[in-house]
């Protein structure tokens, strides 16, 4: 049955790619505490959670955490809350406010083109985000991560194919990819994590005229990596997990699929573990090189 949760979830992601090209400002998207940097002749905004034990003496990893589409920061820090692990494994955590577009935020994650459904240079500003990172904090350029729920995912997939060079593994949280043209060709093997609930009414999980099926996008990142075609699968409760194990530099694609789920950033845990901590555990294995020693 369709609720008007869903009706406006819906409505909402048809917004974003049927509008016309305009954007700007939102006084309703503006957060408190974050930090800002100029862009492309915008004002941008980003959270940055510094773990506890921060002290500036060693380079710390970073992961890049993006809200779905209409949604505020601030908001999303608790909704996909990564600070427990931020501080138990010593990462810098980053959530970054999308720009407005028809009056909703969201996150431009393509290429400039036909397809553009605003003119927001959302790769850009991350480019730019990175290097004052880099600049304020000390950070392991090496292992920089990307992460997202919705057209956050989207997002995440986007840094994988054009700025691959800065990005070692991606995260998708009831995320589609956009992209898997000839143009998406990362640099280096790239790790994926990919959760994604059967019962998805808003990017549903097998796909439609407008988006892939989350089945293609694992196939889709296990053939570019080399990795194993035939999935290793364990099942906790009604989550199964698929592992696509052995690709080029030791990478793996690990795909979670939530039976009778919807679109969610995931509570429910597998082996214990909620969507922040899967996401964590699996990026923690992983530089730009490929896995860790």
């Amino acid at each position: 049955m369709i609720t008007i949760k869903n009706l406006l979830l819906i409505s909402a992601v048809v917004l974003l790619f049927s509008s016309c090209k305009k954007w700007g400002n939102c006084d309703s998207y503006t957060n408190d505490n974050a930090q800002t940097l100029e862009h492309d002749g915008l004002t941008r905004e980003y959270i940055v959670y510094l773990p506890s034990t921060y002290d500036g003496s060693s380079a710390l990893p970073v992961v890049l955490n993006f809200h779905g589409f209409g949604g505020l920061a601030s908001d999303y820090i608790t909704e996909a809350d990564m600070r427990p692990q931020a501080d138990s494994d010593t990462f810098l955590l980053i959530y970054p406010q999308g720009a407005c577009l028809d009056g909703f935020s969201h996150w431009n994650a393509s290429l400039p083109g036909g397809d553009n459904k605003s003119d927001v240079d959302d790769l850009g500003f991350i480019g730019a985000l990175i290097d004052q990172l880099t600049s304020d904090y000390n950070i392991d350029e090496e292992r920089i991560y990307a992460c997202g729920y919705s057209n956050g995912g989207m997002m995440s997939y986007a840094l994988a194919c054009y700025q691959s060079e800065r990005i070692a593994a991606i995260g998708s949280v009831s995320g589609s990819m956009l992209d898997q043209s000839s143009t998406c060709v990362p640099s280096h093997p790239m790790p994926l994590i990919k959760l994604h609930g059967t019962s998805d009414d808003v990017l549903p999980y097998n796909g439609g005229s407008d988006y892939t099926s989350a089945q293609s996008t694992v196939d889709y990142w296990a053939n570019f990596n080399n990795a194993n075609t035939t999935a290793d699968l364990e099942t906790d409760g009604n989550i199964e997990h698929y592992v696509y194990a052995n690709g080029d530099s030791s990478v793996s694609v690990e795909h979670y699929k939530y039976i009778g789920e919807g679109h969610v950033w995931f509570n429910t845990t597998y082996q214990g573990s909620n969507a922040s901590q899967l996401v964590w555990d699996f990026f923690a294995q992983y530089d730009v090189n490929g896995l860790r020693d």
